[in-house]
């Protein structure tokens, strides 16, 4: 990911396309400013006026109801105007070219666009052209294909630090569908960045992409193994809608070799914490009795991911809580 896309010339945070290539102080900026919009003792995130009067718009060409429900919560205690546009209900499913889209949107004095798209690059080249036609506005991205999901990194980020503190000594599992999984990509980029010296993958050979040891992680196809004496658990979704082929033999074949049960979690740390992006498959990836367990922090993060979201929007209009 060019940096000039991302930052000016300043080093300023202009759009947020990948945690790939992001510096780790401003990294740690956003985890900072996220806190500032959590009251932890309530679990709650506070409401403020920053970005009141700012517009902003939900752009999202792929079908999704928790991630643009956090960014449209967030925004609206933030007191921006939101606008949630059903892209494949309007003019794209017209025939109007993706840039033509923006270019209208962008007429519509908006500030930002949050974009979540099935095809992997789609955010980047909106932020490239806004950067030449409006560059007043921001580009998040919510998604894209199999490329990155910064904002669940950064609201994973956010919940490690809130429950293990420092990432220097920790070690992280992370487990299931890497081969599809943006939310795994942009995770393993932002725990490299905060110096986490032991970060693991775990999965079938047939879900597990190529190159991680380019990425500085270890690769493992045994899950017992892959859990021993971890910090974190991050269980992947399968996911299904993006599969080609017969990958695995059934879910059921998949849960009994890769599914997180309460025997297995024993292999990590007795205060080992689990995670989940959602949705979750019950019986799949992770076993209810430890999804609801007591080292389950999977509704946490959900409430940190609305804290972190408004940071972002916060830092990248320039204004601070």
């Amino acid at each position: 990911m060019p940096r000039s896309i991302q930052l000016n010339a300043k080093g300023e945070l202009t759009h947020l396309l990948s945690t790939e290539g992001l510096p780790k102080a401003i990294l740690l900026r956003i985890l900072d400013h996220a806190k500032d919009f959590l009251d932890v003792s309530k679990m709650q995130v506070r409401n403020t006026d920053l970005l009141a009067g700012k517009s902003i718009f939900n752009i999202f060409f792929e079908n999704s109801t928790r991630t643009r429900t956090t960014f449209e919560i967030a925004a609206k205690k933030l007191s921006a105007d939101i606008v949630n546009l059903n892209v494949n209900a309007s003019s794209t499913a017209k025939g109007e070219s993706l840039l033509d889209t923006i270019d209208n949107l962008a007429a519509m004095r908006a500030d930002m666009f949050v974009v979540r798209h099935a095809q992997s690059g789609a955010p980047y080249l909106i932020a490239k052209h806004i950067n030449q036609v409006a560059p007043h506005i921001h580009v998040m991205n919510a998604g894209d294909g199999r490329h990155a999901h910064p904002t669940q990194a950064l609201l994973d980020m956010f919940t490690i630090r809130h429950y293990k503190g420092d990432f220097t000594q920790l070690r992280v599992a992370i487990v299931g569908d890497l081969l599809h999984s943006r939310v795994a990509r942009s995770g393993i980029h932002a725990l490299t960045t905060l110096g986490v010296p032991d970060i693991r993958v775990v999965a079938p050979l047939t879900l597990l992409p190529s190159g991680t040891a380019e990425m500085g992680v270890r690769a493992f196809t045994n899950l017992d193994e892959g859990l021993e004496d971890v910090d974190v658990v991050m269980m992947l979704r399968l996911q299904n809608e993006r599969m080609r082929g017969a990958l695995l033999p059934s879910p059921q074949e998949y849960f009994k070799h890769y599914g997180l049960t309460e025997q297995r979690l024993k292999r990590a740390k007795s205060d080992a914490i689990v995670m989940h992006p959602g949705p979750m498959n019950r019986g799949v990836e992770i076993d209810s009795v430890v999804a609801d367990g007591a080292q389950s922090v999977i509704l946490s993060q959900v409430t940190f991911g609305i804290a972190v979201r408004m940071a972002v929007m916060s830092t990248l209009n320039g204004v601070a809580a």
